[in-house]
């Protein structure tokens, strides 16, 4: 299952079915879980975990040092990668830093298109698609069943809310809350995340408040105090909503307007 032109560190860890094609390189303090497919010309370096049932294709890096200048070699720096995800050519994935906690994370069951770059310290939930040349700095965090369009550009500290869809060339360089559309750069809210919650199977109930919701922070004037007292009267009736809430309220960068 390992082609002999791939080079394995004797450190590293991979189970007993994984796929290795020509030319790839697994360096030392590399776990690889079973069922995984590493492609032709892949580098993957360590301390890097890869779950299960993943497929990595050609000249992709995985767990490259981070590109952060006060990175100086320390120990405490990882990826970890879980299961099922699909991770198509010449992407980056860079390994955590000490001031970010030291680790680099993409759960479970993702989608990642040709020439994305995660940098140091992202997390990365489950179901999301990145779609080509989507890059994120470091430190951003990206929600379950997030869609980020070709050459979506999210800025350092920044995170993406569940269920949201930026399309082609969005740029933000604040949070995109839970739900919604965002477009252009700088990114600007374009309404509720209609499809792609129906997709999911919420309820036509369920995305009409999701609607009101919308409105509320960004069609009535509001400012975001005024908006979230609002939007607590909403919980109840449309539990959705607080993870909306929730998302704006422990905002450090400040939401898309």
């Amino acid at each position: 299952m390992i082609d002999p032109s791939a080079i394995i560190s004797q450190d590293a860890i991979i189970a007993d079915d994984v796929t290795i094609g020509p030319g790839s390189v697994i360096g030392a303090k590399v776990k690889i879980g079973k069922g995984t497919w590493i492609g032709p010309h892949v580098v993957i370096n360590g301390p890097t975990k890869i779950g299960e049932d993943n497929r990595i294709y050609q000249f992709a890096s995985i767990g490259e040092d981070p590109q952060d200048k006060k990175f100086h070699g320390e120990s405490e720096s990882r990826l970890e990668i879980g299961d099922r995800n699909t991770i198509r050519e010449f992407c980056t994935f860079n390994r955590g830093t000490e001031e970010g906690g030291g680790l680099t994370s993409m759960a479970n069951d993702n989608w990642i298109m040709a020439y994305v770059h995660i940098a140091h310290d992202c997390v990365i939930g489950n179901n999301t698609i990145f779609a080509n040349n989507a890059s994120l700095a470091g430190h951003v965090e990206v929600g379950d069943f997030a869609i980020l369009g070709g050459y979506t550009l999210v800025h350092q500290f920044c995170r993406v809310g569940m269920h949201t869809i930026t399309r082609f060339s969005t740029g933000t360089s604040k949070d995109i809350p839970p739900y919604i559309t965002a477009a252009w750069d700088p990114a600007k809210p374009k309404g509720v995340n209609k499809e792609g919650l129906k997709r999911r199977d919420f309820s036509n109930e369920t995305i009409k408040l999701l609607r009101q919701a919308y409105k509320i922070i960004y069609k009535k004037n509001l400012t975001i105090i005024e908006a979230c007292k609002q939007l607590e009267d909403m919980v109840e009736e449309c539990p959705e909503v607080s993870n909306l809430l929730e998302f704006i309220q422990s905002s450090e960068r400040g939401i898309i307007r």
